[in-house]
């Protein structure tokens, strides 16, 4: 009803901007309403899911609010998938509809999908349905009641240790994380401006509900490569007062904005996560952007809702050259109980490192399909997140690792994010990944992927690591290359790199 309520009360004002498309709110509400008509037509009933592989465009969001009025389950595709991919998903869901945008029909067409509606926007896949004559127009749609528990986000897990799961994420978790999101990372006042510059079809997604809920504008940035001058120009022209962003580009707007200052005095929020963002690098960015920055810490199982790190909490740091806040995850967001446990989920010191555990209202219901999975995941009444860190004194959450990137060399414990934190303080490194390949002696050897430099610099490196880290966190090996592998989200696929450089590893050091 968020979407429908907005309408009511402001029909007339921007609703959905990309480019020259331009839709008001009553538009939208009636686009969906059609679209939610369509799909029930075609046999789609409450609890069924809608796969949607597409860029961020307004029909999107129309898929989006569809499903959720429609009763339906919207389960977002990445559009990067390969047509494997694609059909991993749709299957695993038995999704009985996918969504596709423009230019992604052959991906379609190369998944074998026996039985499911296709529906596309542009160009056709096999045996597929044009978008806008599946929409049933004129007249409005009944929204489908259901339980609060019941599904209404199917969340795909990055699947960086295997194959993606689905993380089952209710009508009521949307709420809470709503709510929450507008609690503590984006204040808004009604008629928010907020750019979409991230795929919609991971984090920037709730953040979408939450504008919607305070009846936003949707800006959608322009397709292709992001780049930082026409970013701040759409932020400037539309007057944008939030965004949602990945660190890659927020480093890329600073590095614009330290060659040529920018003016918006719109802009209160800049809200990131999804990636670690080195502390040197986040304090140069909130000297060029300002302390509109606030950080997220969550995972699709509990929808970017357990920390922030309040744009405060930036200021602060900046304003204290001896403060480790910029390293920080910030602290539990309200409504949500985030603590760091043992093995056996008992509450460790302050100081002491551990596996992060969440409990709360943004918890997922478990993952589809999964009961091992969601029984290993829930245990004990809490999601155990895969991430190592510590907490405080203050109740600060510094994060240290995935459990299953802790490297073990010779019975020591070496957290790749310290060594990588060290590395990248050396001017010559751009990038870096810290991994752990097997070794018959030590069990397995700290291998630091480098980039930006080449193998002529490794002498300096090996002379910086050994001033800044202890002789056991120190790489063992270097390997130069031009970019890592990252995922969508820009996550580092460490076991991408794990298996192209075990192969190579000799016995000892």
């Amino acid at each position: 009803m968020l979407l429908t309520n907005a309408a009511r009360r402001h029909p007339d004002a921007p609703a959905v901007t990309q480019g020259e498309r331009r839709l008001t709110y009553a538009e939208l509400d009636a686009r969906v309403d059609a679209l939610a008509q369509g799909l029930t037509a075609l046999g789609l009933t409450s609890g069924d899911r809608v796969a949607v592989l597409m860029n961020n465009c307004p029909e999107l969001l129309e898929t989006m609010f569809a499903c959720f009025k429609a009763g339906l389950c919207w389960v977002p595709l990445n559009a990067r998938f390969t047509s494997s991919e694609v059909e991993f998903q749709v299957t695993d869901c038995a999704a009985g509809a996918v969504i596709c945008g423009a230019g992604l029909h052959d991906v379609l067409d190369g998944a074998e999908l026996p039985g499911v509606h296709l529906i596309s926007t542009g160009e056709l896949p096999a045996g597929g349905l044009a978008y806008e004559q599946v929409l049933v127009r004129g007249m409005p749609f009944d929204v489908v009641q259901v339980d609060r528990d019941a599904l209404a986000w199917l969340f795909y897990t990055s699947g960086t240790t295997g194959r993606p799961k689905g993380a089952m994420l209710s009508h009521a978790n949307l709420d809470f994380v709503t709510a929450s999101w507008l609690a503590d990372l984006t204040p808004m006042a009604e008629r928010a401006v907020t750019l979409h510059a991230a795929p919609l079809t991971h984090g920037a997604g709730f953040h979408a509900i939450a504008t919607t809920a305070r009846a936003g504008h949707h800006v959608l940035s322009d397709p292709g490569p992001f780049k930082a001058e026409s970013v701040f120009a759409q932020l400037a022209r539309e007057r944008v007062t939030n965004t949602w962003m990945v660190p890659t580009q927020i480093i890329m707007l600073a590095d614009h904005a330290a060659q040529k200052p920018v003016d918006l005095p719109d802009l209160t929020h800049v809200v990131y996560g999804g990636a670690p963002f080195p502390p040197a690098e986040l304090r140069r960015a909130v000297e060029a952007l300002g302390p509109v920055l606030v950080q997220l810490y969550g995972q699709g199982e509990t929808p970017m809702t357990a920390t922030v790190l309040t744009p405060q909490d930036h200021a602060d740091a900046l304003a204290d050259p001896g403060s480790d806040r910029f390293a920080s995850a910030g602290f539990a967001r309200p409504g949500m109980d985030v603590r760091v446990l043992d093995a056996e989920d008992h509450e460790l010191p302050v100081g002491e490192v551990g596996e992060v555990c969440v409990r709360g209202p943004a918890v997922m219901l478990g993952y589809w399909n999964r009961p091992d999975a969601t029984a290993e995941a829930l245990r004990n009444g809490w999601l155990h997140t895969g991430d190592l860190g510590r907490m405080d004194d203050r109740g600060y959450l510094y994060l240290l690792d995935r459990a299953k990137d802790l490297i073990i060399t010779g019975g020591s414990n070496v957290y790749a994010v310290e060594v990588e934190a060290a590395l990248i303080s050396h001017s010559s490194v751009r990038d870096v990944a810290v991994i752990g390949v097997p070794d018959r002696t030590w069990g397995e050897l700290v291998v630091a992927v480098v980039v930006g430099a080449g193998p002529e610099v490794e002498p300096l490196l090996v002379e910086h690591a050994a001033r800044e880290l202890a002789p056991y966190k120190r790489p063992r090996r270097y390997e130069f290359v031009d970019t890592l592998p990252r995922n969508p989200t820009g996550k580092v696929l460490k076991r991408e790199l794990r298996e192209q450089l075990a192969p190579a590893q000799t016995g000892n050091p």
